[in-house]
């Protein structure tokens, strides 16, 4: 929306957008999933888990080099992608969608839609019918078509010029579309992108029934810049896929919810709990009120702590519902966590993280402590690309450990500095921020390749500079 009213292409905001998340979550312990993986991590090692605002400092200083990079060279990088005037111009719909007039020698007058079968006599799909002025949007099979009647049918180019041999039938030469003609009450044009839990993933429209099933009409698809108008319905579907449909804006919420589809628009105000913000802002200052104890009254409340008493204050305000409690739990991730803390236990018990410590000092001893930190930093990076950058973090780190002890170095530096690379993953769209503005800013993803590259190199610079100054080696 902001882009819209400032004429401005999202691909200029979004790409900033969810770099700018990544480096804010690296600000706090609960920033993200990351930082709270590795501070667990950490207890195992004789270490004290960070506290709330520890990776402040340097989490600030970075944001602040991200954000004068993105400022002065980034956005000079940024591709100038979407920002069409409509949905019809975006996904070319001109010259997929045509008017079609019903004329008085017409043998579909009297006829329901349904009866006149237009589907599979002419390969058209009706989106609509203008009466007079009276406009029918999504009319059902039942529908009657009456002579002087408009109809607006979708289908393929060669199917349309076709109607000019139907008796009885002909293309409107002054057909404008936009759309209004494709909107009508209840009935709008929106999009939607597919989620990577979604049922609709692998399936076609057809084999999905999804007219049928979801109650509205998908008029084209874009998958990465590549759209598909011609024979949509036998396109395999996949994560990040979004559709352009026609309906009711009330009946895609529930799958919104239910982490089917993303509404890449506002979601009405009608799926919102509106009247109970104030409560989520008192619960979140509970929280922040609590983690804060400790510097204001001198006494510690446990990080558990806080946070259960803050969920709890939204459950006792109904600000959140107890049947909602699992559906926000993403229960892979913190089986991934596990996995990956007893593969770092395994690697201590087999004495695996003593050998490839041993080995790194003797290769790297000679290069001092801080080429040793950065190369532990830039391996996190790597790891990060093909890897979850929770389980990055958690196979380097006793390896790090154990380099730092035998080097006679301070662990702890070496877990912040892991903390932080594994945060950074800039390069590719792989990271969860990353991916929901990919298809909505229609990037390629040598876009993040190149615009990521250098912002990755400006915060391992940044951080390597700055963590042995807060941590010392």
């Amino acid at each position: 929306g902001l882009a819209s009213r400032a004429k401005i292409a999202p691909s200029k905001l979004l790409m900033p957008l969810a770099f700018g998340a990544i480096l804010g979550g690296s600000c706090t312990l609960i920033g993200t999933s990351t930082n709270l993986a590795v501070s667990g991590a950490m207890q195992r090692y004789g270490m004290q888990p960070y506290s709330m605002f520890e990776l402040t400092p340097v989490g600030i200083i970075t944001v602040a080099v991200g954000l004068i990079y993105m400022l002065f060279v980034g956005r000079k990088l940024l591709p100038a992608r979407g920002g069409e005037e409509s949905l019809t111009e975006q996904y070319s719909i001109r010259e997929y969608v045509s008017e079609v007039l019903v004329l008085p020698a017409s043998h579909l007058i009297g006829k329901t839609l349904g009866e006149a079968n237009i589907n599979l006599e002419l390969d058209l799909t009706v989106l609509g019918i203008i009466r007079g002025e009276e406009q029918k949007i999504a009319p059902s099979p039942n529908e009657p078509i009456e002579e002087g009647d408009l109809l607006i049918v979708e289908g393929k180019l060669a199917d349309i010029l076709n109607v000019k041999s139907e008796a009885g039938l002909e293309i409107r030469a002054d057909f404008k579309l936009n759309d209004r003609d494709l909107e009508s009450g209840d009935v709008e044009l929106l999009e939607v992108m597919v989620m990577r839990d979604s049922n609709l993933v692998g399936q076609t429209l057809k084999s999905a029934n999804f007219r049928q099933n979801y109650d509205l009409t998908v008029l084209a698809i874009n998958r990465h810049g590549e759209r598909f108008l011609d024979k949509i319905s036998s396109v395999r579907l996949k994560f990040g896929d979004v559709l352009l449909v026609q309906g009711n804006r009330r009946l895609i919420e529930p799958y919104v919810v239910q982490g089917e589809m993303l509404l890449l628009e506002d979601v009405s105000a009608g799926s919102m709990r509106t009247a109970k913000r104030g409560w989520a802002i008192a619960a979140f200052g509970l929280f922040l009120a609590l983690s804060l104890s400790k510097i204001v009254t001198g006494f510690e409340v446990p990080l558990a702590i806080a946070v259960l008493l803050g969920v709890l204050l939204l459950l006792a305000t109904r600000t959140v519902r107890h049947t909602e409690l699992y559906s926000l739990i993403d229960f892979r991730l913190l089986v991934l966590i596990a996995c990956m803390m007893s593969f770092g236990i395994a690697m201590e018990k087999t004495g695996t993280d003593k050998y490839l410590a041993g080995l790194i000092v003797t290769y790297f001893e000679q290069y001092g402590s801080t080429a040793v930190l950065a190369g532990f930093f830039a391996l996190t990076v790597a790891l990060t690309q093909p890897m979850s950058n929770q389980a990055a973090a958690l196979v380097v780190l006793p390896v790090a450990v154990q380099t730092a002890v035998a080097l006679g170095l301070n662990p702890r530096t070496f877990a912040v500095a892991i903390t932080f690379a594994a945060s950074f993953s800039f390069i590719t769209p792989l990271e969860p921020a990353c991916v929901l503005v990919y298809t909505p800013g229609r990037y390629r993803f040598m876009d993040f390749v190149k615009v990521g590259t250098i912002l990755t190199i400006v915060a391992f610079i940044s951080a390597i500079i700055l963590v042995p100054i807060f941590w010392h080696l």
